[in-house]
């Protein structure tokens, strides 16, 4: 599957969906995502800065119920973007949680106080997210 394409966006979907792989931390942490999930509606883009691609997820109710690669992120709640090589990293296995707290992957528009509020959900999408092998 290819880094970007309807296919791999599906796939995505579907990755961050089914939730994190439960392993190597507390059970409070994972009560910790399930509370932050439940009920979460949002709309996040997640952009390529190079090619100004997004990986548009929608979240309805606790489920992440669309995907869909744009160019216009407008309408998303959350707009966040990475360069092309962290992009790469994440999909060679790199820590989420680090490539946010350095800032490789940015916060670029959005409720930034809300946002981090749920930081945890998020980094454990973008984990299950970066899972997904591509050409």
């Amino acid at each position: 599957m290819r880094f970007f394409t309807s296919e791999w966006a599906e796939a995505a979907r579907a990755a961050v969906d089914a939730g994190p792989e439960r392993a190597g931390k507390l059970p409070t942490y994972w009560n910790w995502i399930d509370r932050a999930r439940t009920g979460y509606t949002a709309t996040w883009a997640l952009g390529v800065r190079e090619t100004g691609e997004y990986l548009v997820l929608r979240w309805k109710d606790g489920k992440c119920a669309e995907a869909e690669i744009s160019s216009d992120p407008s309408a998303a709640d959350y707009v966040l973007a990475a360069g092309a090589d962290t992009w790469r990293e994440l999909r060679e296995g790199a820590d989420p949680g680090r490539v946010v707290m350095y800032r490789q992957l940015r916060l670029e528009r959005g409720d930034v106080l809300a946002f981090f509020r749920v930081i945890y959900f998020f980094v454990e999408s973008l984990a299950a997210l970066s899972r997904l092998r591509t050409d």
